[in-house]
């Protein structure tokens, strides 16, 4: 048994950390803690929304959000992420895509790890299995995690097509190909695997000097996919002429020198959607690495394989994404990008950083398959050190969307605190209950509403109509009719009229004192409790309710009349409505 236990001790430690998420998952459920910035406070509640309205599959129909958007800006129902939703309440759904996005990067990593070392494989298995557990782990952007975990399936694939002999062998592979947007997504990775399959067919013609027939097919190919599956994306970017907000969002002008600084940022530490946990050991090691093997290239008088070695090739080309992103904030670059491809005006392509969070997983597997090959014990027990260490700084380390973290640390300062956090899980921020309640008490038939000290989601999830929404593609008419509504609160809310002005992404009634009053947090108590806003411009919105977090200190002088006042032991919400 111990021997057993010494030959698999990756897949003790893989599993060991998987069936502790699933576990923690499974007991704490809907008193989970899980990211709400760029998460609960937006796809869930749109998704749960749209499941609410019966409109998943429907066409030529209005959203219950921002007074009626159509139906085409929200998620497509043939992604395998937003089945879920479609299929599952809305907790499992979030459980559901949490745990595929962990599956489908492990397999996708191991895959293509065995299709590249081939023989090989089971030498380097302990570093693959740990090393796929790591990356199928990393705490990316919930949504889109898939999309991130699937990219090494992607390559796998067109490595298939690559070195078949036979169009019957591609037969298959070419469907694969077809298929794979289904656990993809265009604006996030899509546009950007095709751009490197169009430089990787150039490549292959010149080292081949031959035309390199299927990967030019499989671009066709996928092209059409990502066009089939994401079809209502497609329609919304290039089948309409109206103007949306990506047109007049702010980018960022930095200068040349600032640009460049942001791009170091990124390659040190990954950004928010596609923070990857690499900062800590993963970085640390191949930067060694790559000092070492560069010098006894050189030492060997091999200079020449520093252009060939595949650590290094990796490498230039995690450096070009964090260019690129850089440079996306530098005007004069991201203006030029616009004026040869109009269509793409205010199209984010600094996401070329996304895919670095395959990038350096796949550098550190040939880092350590490198010390593998040097033969020595120490240096196959220092690469199981670094993995193992690798994977636990993904599970165990604080970022932006490890939800798993977030849930044992708040979960154990109730108890050893024997009080609550400041902020809230996944059922008090919706609060279902409350929320059934209201409707009921006040009779509610779909009447347009809006918020007012917590996240507009919140309606969104409820089944409440919304005046108000968050959203990073709607027509910029409505941009500026909201403009008119929070305008009078401008001169006392500078930082959220810039926010707002910058951006726009965020329709919410603000502040009068630049307070965040949609913070997700338990107790929300303003110094300021006005509400300043242009009523008329509301009123014309429909909007007949405003639910309140707070007691609004000047309700009865614009015009709102107190409907109730409710709270639930379940909630730690005290919800004030007025009717407008």
């Amino acid at each position: 048994m111990n021997h057993k236990a010494k030959t698999k001790w990756y897949m003790y430690l893989t599993g060991t950390l998987l069936l502790l998420q699933a576990a923690v998952f499974l007991v704490f459920r809907g008193e989970s803690y899980f990211q709400i910035h760029d998460n609960l406070d937006l796809f869930m509640g749109h998704y749960e929304m749209l499941k609410k309205a019966g409109i998943w599959f429907a066409h030529g129909v209005d959203a219950p959000i921002m007074h009626g958007l159509s139906r085409d800006l929200f998620g497509s129902e043939f992604n395998f992420y937003n089945l879920f939703y479609i299929c599952l309440p809305g907790f499992w759904a979030y459980l559901a895509g949490y745990a595929a996005k962990i599956a489908i990067g492990i397999i996708s990593f191991i895959l293509l790890a065995k299709d590249v070392y081939k023989e090989r494989y089971e030498n380097y298995k302990p570093l693959i299995v740990v090393i796929a557990a790591a990356f199928g782990m990393i705490p990316v952007f919930p949504t889109y995690g898939i999309a991130f975990t699937s990219v090494p399936l992607i390559i796998f694939i067109l490595r298939k097509l690559y070195f078949a002999d036979t169009l019957k062998e591609r037969l298959p592979w070419y469907v694969a190909v077809f298929c794979y947007p289904f656990v993809s997504y265009f604006s996030y990775h899509g546009f950007f695997i095709l751009a490197y399959m169009c430089v990787a067919v150039i490549i292959l013609w010149i080292r081949d000097k031959k035309f390199p027939k299927s990967t030019f097919a499989s671009i066709v190919i996928l092209s059409i996919g990502y066009v089939l599956f994401e079809y209502r994306l497609f329609g919304a970017m290039l089948g309409s002429d109206t103007v949306t907000i990506r047109t007049t969002m702010d980018h960022g002008d930095l200068s040349f020198g600032q640009a460049m600084a942001t791009a170091f940022s990124e390659f040190i530490n990954a950004s928010f959607h596609s923070e990857d946990s690499h900062t800590y050991i993963v970085l640390g090691v191949v930067l060694i690495a790559l000092v070492v093997i560069n010098a006894s290239h050189i030492k060997a008088g091999k200079a020449k394989e520093i252009l060939t070695d595949p650590i290094n090739l990796v490498m230039l080309w995690i450096i070009f994404n964090v260019l690129i992103f850089g440079l996306y904030q530098f005007a004069p670059f991201r203006h030029l990008f616009e004026m040869i491809v109009p269509p793409l005006t205010g199209f984010e392509f600094a996401r070329t950083a996304y895919f670095n969070t395959f990038l350096w997983y796949a550098e550190l597997l040939l880092v350590c398959t490198r010390m593998y090959d040097l033969g020595k014990k120490k240096y196959r027990m220092l690469a199981n050190a670094i993995v193992t260490l690798a994977v636990l700084v993904v599970m165990f380390v604080p970022q932006v969307y490890n939800d798993f973290y977030y849930t044992c640390y708040n979960q154990a300062y109730k108890v050893i605190k024997q009080k609550d956090t400041s902020t809230v899980n996944y059922n008090e921020f919706y609060s279902a209950e409350l929320f059934e309640k209201i409707k009921e008490d006040i009779g509610y038939n779909g009447e347009w509403s809006a918020t007012f000290g917590m996240h507009p989601a919140i309606l969104n999830y409820n089944g409440i109509a919304s005046v108000d929404g968050y959203l990073g593609m709607y027509a910029q008419e409505y941009k500026d009719k909201w403009q008119k509504v929070i305008e009078p609160a401008f001169p006392g809310s500078p930082s959220l009229a810039s926010y707002f002005m910058g951006w726009g992404a965020r329709v919410n009634l603000i502040s009068a004192s630049d307070e965040n009053t949609y913070a997700p947090l338990r107790v929300m108590d303003p110094e300021d409790k006005r509400l300043i806003c242009n009523m008329d411009e509301l009123k014309s919105l429909d909007c007949k309710y405003i639910f309140a977090r707070f007691e609004i200190s000047n309700a009865s002088d614009i015009g709102l009349s107190l409907v109730g006042t409710y709270t639930d032991q379940n909630s730690p919400y005290t919800i004030y409505v007025y009717e407008v």
